[in-house]
């Protein structure tokens, strides 16, 4: 089996093959205009038209060799997009270098129009290609993906390249914290930043985590709570409404479901009282459903 150092070895040495033949590897932009969702989305229209596009995104699967081949592409937008290569559209220079120096994982640009394959699967017939990004490492398999449940979840990055539903909780938490926000903006709520690091912890009994200040020689502790303390004070500078979201750091047990640092809100009110606080809870978590 070969090594993913070996791997690397033969993918620095097709970018030097690629820069012989003077193609750029990292190239600093590209002439996508239409993405795979567009793509999807407006395909009969495409089809209709024959209107030449171009896609971009990374390369997940790759079949075919010689004069015919198939490759999927994603860009974050949809599901993937199948393309597929001829030598009769795309010249015997075009499909050849493409069967020689691309790789799975690597980012790439196709133009072509839209075409109907004989299993009836909607695809872009590509005229054209150009590398956006030379991968130096592998991706995973797009069938099996990581198997390992550790490496998955230390290397989130390589399992959102094949896991549709993590990219698709990205988005949703997205949307979660920018409804909160959104919702406590319209009851004139004043969005704050607080500090980070402080002189001593408050707001929540928990173990902090403990760093030095070298410029103040003094040892400062990661909050523990979204700015309870500070925000308590802007209370008595004359902010009536306020509420922040960010990170909070607590130095004590993790799991899967539970990590030393993630994202709260907290919000404060002068004037009001838990009764209120409770209502107002309970409209925001209606918003958010």
């Amino acid at each position: 089996m070969t090594s993913i150092d070996d791997i690397r070895d033969q993918r620095v040495e097709k970018v030097k093959l690629l820069q012989d033949k003077g193609i750029e590897a990292y190239p600093v932009s590209s002439n996508i205009d239409t993405t795979n969702a567009e793509f999807a989305d407006f395909f009969k229209d495409l089809l209709g038209s024959q209107k030449e596009i171009t896609l971009g995104g990374r390369i997940i699967s790759v079949r075919g060799q010689g004069k015919l081949g198939f490759v999927d592409i994603i860009d974050g937008t949809s599901e993937k997009v199948q393309c597929f290569l001829s030598l009769e559209n795309m010249g015997e220079e075009g499909i050849n270098n493409f069967f020689e120096f691309i790789d799975t994982g690597d980012f790439i640009e196709f133009t072509g129009k839209a075409y109907v394959t004989k299993r009836e699967t909607n695809a872009l017939s590509v005229t054209g290609w150009r590398l956006l990004t030379k991968s130096l490492r592998p991706i995973p398999d797009s069938f099996y993906g990581i198997e390992d449940e550790d490496e998955r979840y230390r290397k989130r990055y390589l399992d959102f390249i094949l896991n549709k539903d993590n990219r698709d909780m990205m988005k949703r938490r997205s949307i979660f914290w920018n409804t909160i926000r959104t919702f406590l903006l319209k009851r004139d709520y004043i969005e704050v930043e607080t500090p980070v690091l402080e002189n001593t912890t408050g707001g929540a009994d928990a173990r902090p985590f403990v760093t030095h200040h070298n410029a103040l020689d003094m040892d400062v502790y990661l909050r523990i709570s979204v700015g309870e303390l500070w925000q308590k004070r802007l209370l008595i500078a004359g902010l009536p409404k306020t509420f922040e979201i960010g990170r909070v750091f607590r130095n004590e047990g993790m799991s899967p479901e539970h990590a030393q640092d993630y994202t709260a809100v907290e919000f404060y009110e002068a004037y009001s009282d838990f009764t209120k606080g409770m209502e107002m809870t309970k409209e925001l978590y209606i918003k958010i459903a």
